[in-house]
């Protein structure tokens, strides 16, 4: 009931969000219902619906992807005041979450269900009644527990996924946590700094430093100033964003899983691998070769984050005016926040573009489920990417309030905004561009 009533009273916004969740759960379970279609009409072909499901993975692992970021950005669940005084602490807000998450993936498995049963046939009364009925197996029964188990993937898969994202975690170095429970152990003091839920270390990475009163170790100072994190001066804010304590390490090992990617697709080629596993829209590649584009959008997708943060510290060399100085310190603060979804996108664009290269307009047509999965999957991941690039522009509004307060003009703060969009597009473009003709290589030789 509580779930209920937070996505009713959310804003209109956050409805639209949840609504693209629920229409991406719909299509995601739509394609689902075809391949168990597919799999009726066609008995003695087993292994080919089980190729067809496998390829349905993709617009699962997209849609889960994106019913995750909009669960971040969900203002409803956020700790407020009052909430752990009548027993919505962290655990419950974030089950809270993951109801809201389920609700949505369940209405739009629910429309999959019915828009399915429309073009069987099954449902009359409506336009396009049975328009496919021979491709979905209209003459013969459908199992339907079998159909309900498909569309119960993507609620099941995507409320536990943010539950296992968003759960509390106390992320307070080893020496705080010992302290911590040293006075818990033994004093009141303890026992309340212990409890609070939201205050020091909460879901939303909400870190107070050691020097604020109320946090065990208040006596040692906050920060040092230096020379990249200069003290601000009497009376004034300390408007730009902290530099990171450390830079994803995730870049050399998402380099290494790319080159790798791109040697098991290489290797392939050399070897003159047959053909085994037919790709979407009459494509043909050996199981290797599928191997080395997973492991290239794998590389791109964990090396996102290093990448976004050397873009932001290229940006502030060769003495960066206030400009670039902003510009790269927004982007090396939300390098891992936008720079996994930056690079799932690069993944989806470099695979897109080496399939646009790859076809052959006199072979076979592009089937309406390969439009449907190929438009899913890349409508998730852009969606994703704006919706953290809008998490980004929440978790930075008190800087954007302590700027706006020190009378920088709002044309900065835009510029900033462009400078940074076409620092990411300056070097995330070529690159993809490069992994998308390596990707194709294999194929087209």
């Amino acid at each position: 009931m509580l779930a209920l009533r937070l996505t009713w009273g959310a804003r209109p916004a956050v409805q639209l969000r949840r609504l693209l969740v629920a229409l991406a759960s719909a299509g995601t379970g739509f394609l689902l219902l075809c391949t168990l279609g597919h799999a009726i009409s066609h008995p003695e072909d087993p292994s080919g619906a089980a190729l067809r499901l496998a390829w349905c993975l993709t617009p699962v692992a997209a849609t889960v992807h994106f019913a995750l970021a909009v669960a971040r950005t969900d203002p409803g669940t956020r700790p407020r005041p009052g909430l752990a005084a009548v027993g919505l602490g962290p655990a419950r807000l974030m089950a809270v979450t993951a109801t809201t998450t389920a609700l949505s993936c369940t209405l739009g498995s629910m429309l999959a269900l019915l828009f399915f049963l429309h073009l069987r046939g099954d449902l009359t009364g409506m336009p396009f009644d049975g328009a496919a009925a021979d491709f979905l197996a209209a003459g013969a029964p459908l199992p339907l527990p079998a159909a309900l188990t498909l569309l119960g993937l993507v609620p099941a898969i995507a409320s536990v996924t943010v539950a296992l994202v968003l759960r509390p975690r106390d992320d307070r170095p080893a020496a705080a946590k010992r302290e911590a429970r040293s006075y818990s152990r033994f004093g009141a003091y303890g026992r309340t700094t212990a409890r609070e839920p939201f205050g020091a270390y909460g879901r939303f990475r909400a870190r107070r430093t050691a020097g604020e009163p109320g946090v065990p170790g208040g006596d040692t100072p906050a920060a040092t100033p230096t020379d990249e994190n200069p003290a601000p001066g009497p009376g004034q804010d300390s408007a730009l964003p902290p530099l990171p304590r450390e830079a994803p390490t995730g870049l050399p090992w998402g380099v290494a899983v790319l080159a790798a990617g791109l040697a098991v697709e290489a290797y392939a080629n050399r070897q003159g691998t047959t053909p085994a596993a037919p790709l979407p829209g009459g494509l043909a590649g050996a199981p290797s070769v599928l191997i080395g584009w997973l492991l290239t959008a794998v590389g791109l997708a964990v090396a996102g984050p290093g990448l976004t943060h050397l873009c932001g510290r290229l940006l502030q060399s060769t003495r960066p005016g206030a400009l670039r100085l902003l510009a790269g310190r927004v982007l090396m603060a939300e390098a891992t926040r936008i720079g996994r979804p930056l690079g799932i996108v690069c993944a989806v664009a470099s695979g897109a573009y080496a399939m646009a290269s790859l076809y052959d307009t006199a072979g076979p047509e592009v089937g309406p489920l390969t439009t449907l999965g190929l438009l899913l999957v890349t409508s998730c991941t852009l969606a994703t990417l704006l919706t953290a690039a809008v998490e980004a522009k929440h978790a930075r509004s008190d800087t954007t309030a302590a700027l706006v307060r020190l009378g920088a003009p709002a044309t900065m703060l835009r510029s900033a905004a462009a400078l940074r969009a076409g620092a990411l597009l300056a070097l995330f473009g070529p690159l993809t561009l490069i992994v998308a003709e390596l990707a194709a290589l294999p194929l087209s030789s």
